[in-house]
């Protein structure tokens, strides 16, 4: 038995199975390449919004607002220039502080225990040349104990110029001490009163400077056109006599061409506050317990 297959029916059949399967796989992929471009466009899309926040984050992260790594530098950033003026400012502030000097200048002597302030742009002089005198005057100024041996101290006098367009001439602060006189004599003065014609002493007051107690009196010359008014202050503190002096000079006529007298008061004041300022530190006496001490022992 003969089977015949006939080319015209196989073909056709196999051509449609090809058809269909091709159409089929045709129709497939491009559902699943759909599909992917759809989740590849979705993806970029969110690759897209995602790469958009992160540029746009940095913005506010600069102004030190959201990001932390940002927040971290900012204060940084804002520190150096914060403290780099601060700690420059400080040395210049300390520099200038350590020159600035103290108006006012103590001066101590060990020998006679006399400390005491004074401006430091007054002019000190201390040891044997310390005698004051007057711009109006070729003598110096006399100490005035009612016995020698006294010693000058210390002088400290105002400037020259210390007022212009006045009659002044000289100002100063003068200490002297001496070990010769006892404590009553110490409440007298050796110089009269040139204004007194019987030239009787120069009468005394009581007066308590700062803290302490002392005998004062005052001493005026004047002629033409020159004047010397000096104030003598004593106090007896050591087993010693201390007398301070105050002196003003003035000179010319004070006239109507811009010259005038000096404040006398306001001068003195200065010279007072000096004087206010004077302290007296114990001497210790010598050779009293030595000489205690040998007597014991002679006796023993």
């Amino acid at each position: 038995m003969t089977t015949t297959w006939k080319s015209g029916d196989k073909k056709p059949n196999n051509q449609a199975t090809n058809n269909t399967i091709s159409g089929t796989m045709l129709s497939s992929w491009s559902r699943q390449q759909k599909l992917a471009m759809i989740a590849g466009f979705a993806i970029l899309g969110l690759l897209l919004v995602v790469s958009a926040c992160s540029k746009q984050s940095p913005k506010p992260a600069l102004v030190g607002v959201s990001s932390p790594a940002s927040s971290s530098a900012t204060p940084a950033a804002a520190t150096v220039p914060v403290t780099a003026p601060t700690t420059a400012a400080s040395p210049a502030t300390a520099k200038k502080t350590s020159k600035k000097r103290p108006a006012n200048v103590t001066y101590s002597d060990a020998n006679s225990g006399v400390s005491f302030l004074y401006p430091r742009k007054f002019a000190l002089t201390s040891g044997d040349k310390t005698q004051p005198q007057l711009a109006v005057s070729t003598n110096e100024v006399q100490m005035n104990f009612v016995q020698p041996g006294g010693v000058a101290v210390a002088t400290v006098a105002l400037p020259g110029g210390s007022y212009p367009g006045t009659d002044f001439a000289s100002a100063f602060f003068n200490v002297n001490v001496n070990r010769s006189v006892s404590e009553q004599e110490c409440e007298r003065f050796a110089l009269v009163d040139t204004r007194n014609s019987v030239s009787e002493a120069i009468n005394t007051e009581k007066v308590t400077i700062g803290s302490t107690d002392m005998e004062m009196t005052s001493n005026f010359s004047a002629n033409a056109i020159k004047q010397a008014e000096t104030q003598y202050y004593h106090s007896y503190e050591n087993g010693a006599c201390y007398e301070y002096v105050l002196g003003l000079g003035t000179e010319g006529f004070a006239t109507e061409g811009g010259i005038e007298h000096v404040n006398r008061d306001e001068v003195f004041a200065k010279l007072e506050k000096i004087l206010a300022s004077v302290k007296i530190k114990p001497v210790e006496t010598e050779c009293a317990e030595p000489a205690i001490t040998t007597l014991a022992a002679g006796k023993e």
